[in-house]
């Protein structure tokens, strides 16, 4: 008999993230969507591409099938067994690469990351080694107030996956205003929004509904997080009142796409 689950996986895996359970990444039908709709920017078959943020290389593998080398870079150096794959250790604000380098930039699942003093750095250092195209991908318009965790060992609250930018079109294509934008995909349906007294009330209960599966750890101390403990009456009543608000807030709330995917030309 397969195991079962825990709840808190199942509902991120509802919602288009990657989590690791029992040693093994889970992604969802609406995550491999999103993989497929990156993938088709790829103009066609290339010489080499830089995979930024490459994890676990399912992305990396998967861009074999479009060009004849793959250098997958992360913070830490990825384990990749693939011919066509090189693994290197490497940070996007400091590529170690020489100018115009790779032929197409791959970056999806990182600027979102990205420190905010640090993102305009990270985005010319992509545009400095692309020789062609650059090709990424953000959640769109995302409101990094819903799904926010609490820390249980440094007590800091945590936007959700580790999200500290959002973006829209003007935003990303600012970032990157040395490159011509080719093509902009949209994918996904999101009507998740909350509001300041909403955020202060799950906060105040110690947002026992966040994602703490989640491959991220808290972005201040490191610290895997953990589960939240059993909450007191006034946590609930909080959660309550939370609750509420949003439901009435929820009649007034348009849907907008979840991700963001765009294909840059290099002039």
């Amino acid at each position: 008999m397969l195991p079962v689950m825990p709840l808190g996986i199942i509902n991120a895996v509802l919602r288009g993230k990657s989590l690791m359970y029992n040693g093994n990444v889970v992604k969802s039908e609406r995550e491999e969507e999103r993989i497929r709709s990156l993938l088709s920017l790829i103009p066609g078959r290339s010489p080499s591409v830089l995979d930024i943020g490459a994890r676990e290389g399912y992305i990396s593998v998967q861009l074999t099938d479009h060009f004849d080398s793959v250098t997958a870079l992360d913070l830490e150096k990825p384990n990749i067994v693939n011919d066509n794959v090189t693994c290197v250790q490497g940070d996007v604000t400091n590529l170690q690469f020489p100018d115009k380098s790779f032929h197409t930039v791959f970056c999806s699942e990182v600027l979102e990351h990205i420190p905010q003093d640090l993102l305009h750095k990270a985005c010319n250092e992509i545009q400095r080694v692309a020789q062609k195209h650059i090709i990424i991908g953000v959640p769109y318009r995302q409101d990094i107030r819903v799904g926010r965790t609490t820390c249980y060992t440094c007590g800091m609250k945590n936007p959700p996956w580790g999200h500290v930018n959002t973006f829209d079109e003007t935003k990303i294509t600012s970032l990157f205003s040395e490159v011509s934008c080719e093509k902009i995909r949209f994918h996904g349906d999101n009507t998740e929004h909350t509001n300041f007294l909403s955020a202060l009330l799950t906060d105040l209960a110690g947002n026992p509904y966040g994602d703490y599966s989640q491959l991220e750890n808290c972005i201040y101390c490191g610290n895997s997080l953990k589960p939240p403990p059993e909450r007191n009456l006034l946590q609930k009543v909080c959660t309550r009142l939370a609750f509420y608000i949003n439901g009435i807030q929820s009649y007034f709330v348009r849907h907008h796409p979840v991700w963001i995917n765009i294909l840059f030309r290099v002039h």
